[in-house]
């Protein structure tokens, strides 16, 4: 099966409850390498872009200032069929209705502070990802247990 990229965001409430860590921890025990990685404030330009199918909704101002109200965490994340697997990984949106075992069921409040965000399609993986990441900041390698996890297609 083929690795495939998606983007990732820790958001405040994961900064600011010290749970970068497990949560990282948990995603490369998973087996998802990480191409690329930062902490940053997110910028106003970057709010906006992140957010554009949200502009004009009620909710959108309301999402812009929660991005900007503490340092993010920003990745690139590869596996097979990585931005699928994120998504069932990370769990439903609201926390309360997130299954035990994933991200959001075990460590998610409320739908406003959900932890983390994942790509929903590869198309929005890569928009997503050149809001945060230039392309040289991306990198490109194999892990020794890369195998281990995933049979390569020849």
């Amino acid at each position: 099966m083929a690795w495939e990229r998606t983007f990732a965001m820790l958001k405040p409430d994961t900064v600011q409850r010290a749970l970068i860590g497990p949560v990282l921890t948990r995603l490369e025990a998973k087996g998802f390498r990480i191409a690329a990685l930062k902490l940053i404030q997110v910028s106003p330009d970057q709010a906006a872009r992140h957010y554009a199918v949200h502009e004009g909704k009620p909710f959108y101002q309301r999402l812009v200032q929660y991005i900007r109200s503490s340092p993010v965490v920003v990745l690139v994340l590869e596996a097979p069929d990585a931005v699928a697997q994120l998504r069932r990984y990370v769990g439903a949106t609201k926390p309360n209705e997130a299954e035990p075992g994933t991200i959001r069921g075990d460590y998610g409040l409320d739908i406003s502070n959900n932890l983390i965000h994942a790509s929903d399609s590869p198309e929005n993986a890569a928009l997503e990802t050149a809001v945060y990441f230039t392309p040289d900041e991306i990198l490109d390698y194999r892990r020794s247990a890369d195998g281990w996890l995933v049979e390569e297609q020849a």
